[in-house]
């Protein structure tokens, strides 16, 4: 990423903007930096500080820049942010002056953007800026598209036999399926094994000991029955 920082008042921004053009020329369009897609990050400002970052775009491609406050130390508190947008021209083609906002535009010309942010508001305070710019190429797209058509005509034999494979995977995921079906069914089964045969092991302790109970209750009745007082002129037997 071609991107340059500088302190406010340390580089004449006319100057910088002849040398990027300048070097520009030497170079041909094959030559020439894509850049990628998006970059998203988070930058400090000081008070009264000044940022600027540079970002290349081609013509006819789609430049945006979305930024947010995050955070803002000092006395004042002042959340708004002074943003501009400017064109390798030094033409101004976008400016926002809040504590979040957008700015996207059609790419007139090619080149490096300088996008400049200023925390002039706060002259006792910082804050943190999230970023995320870039652009997007859609002539890019329709053509990776052809290029994956061309493609799919040249692997037509690959493509069948890439079919097969897949019916034999669908077959095999069906035989999973059934077999992790039959595993639940066989660990329902073992649950409600494991439950019968506690039930049974249960019942069965608890009638043993009803059996238990009522032959000892049975045997003291029969010795109450049989156990009878002496009188009071009766001698102990022998």
């Amino acid at each position: 990423v071609f991107s340059l920082y500088y302190d406010s008042g340390l580089i004449n921004h006319t100057v910088l903007n002849r040398f990027i053009r300048l070097y520009l020329l030497t170079l041909s369009d094959q030559e020439l930096f894509w850049g990628a897609d998006q970059y998203d990050f988070s930058i400090m400002l000081r008070a009264g500080d000044l940022q600027c970052y540079w970002h290349f775009a081609h013509f006819s491609e789609r430049f945006y820049l979305n930024f947010m406050v995050q955070l803002v130390t000092g006395v004042t508190l002042d959340r708004h942010l002074s943003v501009t947008v400017n064109a390798p021209s030094s033409l101004i083609v976008g400016k926002v002056d809040d504590a979040s906002g957008q700015i996207a535009f059609n790419v007139k010309e090619t080149g490096f953007y300088q996008m400049c942010f200023s925390n002039f508001h706060n002259r006792f305070g910082s804050m943190q800026v999230f970023l995320n710019f870039g652009v997007y190429y859609e002539g890019q797209k329709e053509e990776e598209k052809k290029k994956k058509e061309e493609d799919m005509k040249q692997i037509n034999s690959t493509l069948s036999f890439i079919e097969v494979i897949n019916n034999y995977i669908q077959f095999v995921f069906h035989m999973w399926r059934h077999y992790n079906y039959e595993r639940m069914r066989h660990g329902a089964d073992f649950y409600l094994l494991q439950s019968n045969s506690t039930y049974v092991n249960s019942w069965s302790a608890v009638q043993s000991l009803l059996i238990l109970t009522a032959g000892y209750l049975q045997l003291y009745c029969l010795k109450r029955l049989f156990n009878t007082k002496p009188a009071e002129g009766d001698k102990p037997r022998c």
